[in-house]
């Protein structure tokens, strides 16, 4: 009996001594602070880190995905770059021969009037014509003089271009051309019976119409074709001691017209 109760005490004494030092334990471990424990992080279990890798893969074949798209339409930009830069050098080609054709049109507008011009003022300076007689009125004998002497028709019949002057009896060429000119000349017996007419170019003599008469009345003509430049005269003129005679009928006439211009 002793020895139970002996026992039992034993049993009592480590079952408070366990308790004392299970609640040293626990306050030892309340008064060491938190910092100063390393506690392992938690591990990522398998299957987490197989989903993080689905994700991972999904993603980067979603970039490769846009990369491309990228690529492409900058490949499609570049070409579309390509094309505007060609139609842009066929636009610049284009308005070049279009500035070209332009030039061309304006220079043969500017030829075009400039005949124009030319044909105007050739149809209008190439409209000359005129004929006159001696004696404007009455009748009567014209010399004879002691030299020569520049014949004045003064009985104008027409005289388009107004290049012939009834004032001096002097034809002025207005442009360059070649003109025709016709001489007739009366001349009545008596003393001096005969006449003499010289038609001059810029005071040189070309050609004479002559007729002598003891008696009655003769006639005498002359014509020419002459290449005049443009201011150029012709005129006639009596011979000395010759006489030219006219009336109203207009047998001394000078007559002259351009056949074109040169």
């Amino acid at each position: 009996m002793e020895r139970v109760s002996v026992l039992c005490l034993s049993l009592l004494l480590c079952s408070l001594s366990g308790a004392e030092l299970q609640d040293n334990e626990i306050i030892e471990q309340r008064e060491v602070s938190p910092e100063s424990v390393n506690v392992p992080e938690p591990q990522p279990c398998p299957s987490d880190l197989h989903a993080v890798l689905r994700e991972m893969s999904v993603k980067l074949a979603e970039n490769r995905l846009m990369i491309q798209q990228l690529q492409t339409l900058n490949q499609e930009q570049a070409a579309k770059l390509k094309q505007l830069e060609k139609q842009s050098s066929h636009m610049d080609s284009q308005q070049q021969a279009q500035t070209a054709a332009l030039h061309r049109i304006e220079a043969w507008s500017n030829v075009t009037e400039t005949q124009v011009q030319t044909l105007t003022r050739d149809r209008a300076v190439g409209q000359v014509a005129f004929s006159a007689s001696l004696l404007a009125s009455g009748s009567g004998h014209t010399g004879p003089f002691n030299t020569h002497t520049t014949l004045v028709f003064r009985g104008v019949v027409s005289n388009i271009g107004n290049a012939y002057n009834p004032h001096t009896g002097i034809f002025t060429a207005p442009v360059r051309g070649a003109y025709h000119f016709e001489f007739y000349v009366f001349a009545e017996g008596g003393s001096p019976g005969s006449t003499r007419v010289g038609l001059e170019k810029n005071g040189e003599h070309v050609f004479n119409a002559q007729e002598t008469q003891s008696n009655g009345w003769g006639s005498a003509s002359n014509g020419v074709s002459l290449l005049l430049e443009a201011g150029d005269v012709v005129f006639l003129r009596l011979w000395p001691n010759r006489r030219i005679y006219d009336d109203s009928n207009h047998y001394s006439t000078f007559s002259g017209h351009l056949l074109f211009p040169m």
